[in-house]
């Protein structure tokens, strides 16, 4: 008796990740329709009672929604969301603000040198400009150099742990657009040791962190 819910489990996590895999290759977008239970069914090769189990399983982890009379359709999972809501319950307290900041500061540096490296001159001109032409807040501006780095999983990294420390309330307003520049000009020139001394001596005494 036990292989029976064995068998089934394995299945709809199957049609589970069949799903995920369509949708992925569609390139299905938030807003978009998916194929109804019955063409999924058709197109999976799979029972409907399977399609329908995993479907409900997507809904309830918030990657689709079922709209009566419409259809199910991608939903517009906002990550920030779950951050902020996270981020009120656990952020009161002061150690975890302090090593959150921290974390902060030593992933911007990953993203700095990883920039310093790689970050092609195109891309580093246009974050120049942008801080020139632009008033922009710290958090605004560390968003553009996180994006420089090339590496995107670095990048979605430093973006979690910036909305967790939004969320905590802690983040300043840049009062000295130099620094800044100076730096997207020393990461420019490739000077690595200069990227790093205007971050720690300059950038993060202007943009003080809990």
């Amino acid at each position: 008796m036990s292989t029976i819910p064995n068998t089934s489990s394995k299945i709809y996590l199957e049609v589970v990740e069949k799903i995920r895999s369509m949708i992925e290759e569609s390139g299905l977008l938030p807003g978009d329709k998916i194929p109804s239970e019955r063409e999924l069914s058709e197109r999976l090769k799979v029972g409907r009672s399977s399609v329908r189990e995993a479907l409900r399983a997507l809904e309830l982890l918030g990657l689709i929604e079922t709209r009566r009379g419409e259809g199910t359709f991608i939903k517009d999972f906002q990550e920030h969301r779950l951050v902020e809501l996270l981020g009120a319950f656990f952020l009161q307290d002061s150690k975890t603000k302090k090593d959150l900041a921290e974390t902060k500061r030593f992933i911007e540096m990953d993203c700095l040198q990883a920039a310093v490296k790689r970050a092609g001159n195109e891309i580093i001109e246009e974050c120049i400009a942008w801080a020139e032409e632009n008033d922009f807040t710290d958090s605004e501006f560390f968003e553009k150099i996180a994006a420089l780095n090339p590496n995107r999983l670095l990048e979605r990294i430093w973006r979690v742990v910036n909305s967790y420390e939004k969320s905590s309330h802690t983040l300043q307003k840049v009062t000295d657009k130099m620094a800044y520049l100076e730096l997207l000009f020393a990461l420019k020139n490739r000077d690595n040791e200069r990227v790093l001394e205007l971050y720690m001596n300059q950038i993060r005494k202007l943009s003080k962190e809990s």
